[in-house]
């Protein structure tokens, strides 16, 4: 996938996700058809259908075997061009098991969304493979998946995973189906133009979320403001000011804490390579409720931001999530303190679990603003 940015031609890769996803739903036919596919076509969820060559087929009765090479467009990292295998295996029993193989890591800490000692295969990559399986093999059919990358545990030495408590191999990570070129402005104009069409609508009120991802916990606890989300990804002040300039009236922010707290210490480009201060928020907001000292440091040695969270959840502390929110919306005012017609803002925040930790206000009066603050907004 190409697109253009300042006269240079940008190449979009797809994510280690839709690679799994794409050799187990080919390994899967393999069985079922009893041939040998060299090529598939992929269509991604914003319509855009790639066509992958097959690596290494291989059809042994009910198993089958199939390779994609990952591409990371012009975001290449240490996952580029390396070969993520699918084996599924035809049962039954009506059930899909999906666990990784050689090269793919294991989760040794909690707080990344899964539990230690399963393959480090994220939620949303699990639901695109069992999907895209089930598609293929019918609802009678059941079938063992293990997805595997030989050079992973070599590629995985150059990534962080350690640190988060990922060992032994990479990560199969995809949000979306495929890896946005490294143009900055080109991406940022791309989700500005979502908040356009929004508007253009005769919406005034809008939610901001970081990622696909929260759109289930907007269909889970904002149900009547599904129409209103819109992707804001790291740029979360270039957002904001879009939001300003449209004459949106209302912002909500909504999405796991481990990103928003950093919003918290005025830091509004949100990405880990930009700022890295998530355990550095929590504390200091900790601290200013009176938490021990133990506590304090317990946070600090914590692996991930969400390792925190869940930590605190289990001391008791969640008061400290309606603190960062609030101060969420202190920041948002500050940096848009100038504007004449500034939105009225509200954060809430959410654990990888998906149950709400805290919001700057209760829920149900923000809820209650978007169906009594601008009654045309609701039915736009």
């Amino acid at each position: 996938m190409m697109e253009r940015h300042k006269g240079r031609t940008l190449h979009k890769g797809y994510t280690t996700g839709s690679c799994a996803t794409a050799a187990a739903r080919i390994a899967a036919l393999m069985i079922l058809r009893q041939q040998i596919i060299e090529q598939i076509s992929l269509t991604t969820s914003a319509g855009v259908t790639l066509f992958l060559s097959v690596e290494h087929p291989l059809i042994e009765g009910q198993q089958a075997t199939a390779a994609i090479c990952t591409d990371g467009g012009d975001d290449i990292d240490a996952t580029h061009d390396m070969l993520i295998y699918a084996r599924v295996s035809l049962n039954n029993s009506g059930v899909i098991t999906i666990d990784g193989g050689e090269g793919i890591g294991r989760i040794t800490r909690a707080g990344l969304g899964l539990y230690v000692g399963t393959a480090a295969i994220h939620k949303t990559s699990r639901q695109m493979i069992e999907l895209a399986v089930r598609e293929v093999i019918g609802s009678g059919r059941g079938a063992d998946i293990v997805i595997f990358a030989p050079e992973g545990e070599k590629r995985a030495c150059k990534t962080y995973n350690v640190h988060l408590g990922i060992e032994g191999g990479i990560s199969i990570i995809g949000a979306s189906d495929s890896v946005n070129p490294m143009s900055e402005e080109s991406w940022k104009r791309a989700l500005a133009i979502e908040l356009e069409t929004k508007r253009a609508q005769g919406l005034e009120q809008i939610i901001l979320v970081p990622s696909n991802d929260e759109e289930c916990l907007i269909a889970e606890h904002l149900t009547a403001c599904g129409h209103h989300a819109v992707v804001m990804s790291n740029f979360v002040g270039y957002m904001l000011q879009e939001c300003v300039r449209l004459g949106f009236r209302h912002v909500v922010l909504v999405g796991y804490a481990g990103k928003l707290v950093k919003i918290a210490a005025g830091i509004f480009h949100t990405h880990s390579h930009v700022a890295d201060c998530g355990r550095e928020v929590l504390i200091a907001n900790l601290a200013l409720l009176g938490a021990p000292f133990e506590l304090l440091y317990a946070v600090e040695q914590c692996a991930t931001t969400e390792a925190a969270i869940d930590l605190i959840n289990k001391r008791g502390w969640q008061n400290v999530f309606e603190l960062i929110a609030k101060k969420i919306c202190q920041r948002i005012d500050e940096m848009l303190r100038f504007s004449h017609n500034r939105p009225v803002c509200d954060a809430i925040l959410f654990s990888l679990d998906n149950p709400m930790l805290g919001a700057n206000r209760p829920v149900n009066d923000i809820l209650a603003d978007f169906s009594r603050r601008f009654p045309a907004d609701v039915t736009a």
